[in-house]
């Protein structure tokens, strides 16, 4: 399984203000996704500012990308990990967050465009 941290998800009340800062601050372009989420592409380690407080995570979120989220699910659960949201879709693919034994959660990634 090839796995790598790509991603990082902030909790964003604002989301308008908070695109506003990063694209004057740092010249970052961030694509609109709806009112509530808006993120970089093709950075990197792209940043998403989610806007709907009652589905965020409470702090930064870590995201990595897989190439099979199934065996990255099988593998973090034998490793000891604890599934907080099982496996949704979100817009481009699915994904799933999990506390590794420190507390701290991420989540897991498979991008999937849409047909």
């Amino acid at each position: 399984m090839n796995a790598r941290l790509n991603y990082v998800e902030l909790p964003a009340g604002q989301v308008a203000t908070s695109r506003s800062f990063f694209q004057q601050a740092f010249g970052w372009s961030l694509t609109e996704f709806g009112p509530d989420y808006a993120a970089t592409m093709g950075n990197g380690c792209d940043l998403g500012l989610h806007g709907d407080l009652s589905d965020a995570a409470t702090a930064p979120l870590a995201v990595i990308e897989v190439d099979d989220l199934d065996a990255a699910l099988a593998a973090v659960e034998a490793a000891g990990g604890i599934i907080v949201r099982p496996i949704f879709a979100f817009p481009g693919g699915r994904r799933f967050h999990f506390r590794e034994p420190s507390g701290n959660e991420l989540a897991v990634y498979i991008n999937e465009p849409e047909a």
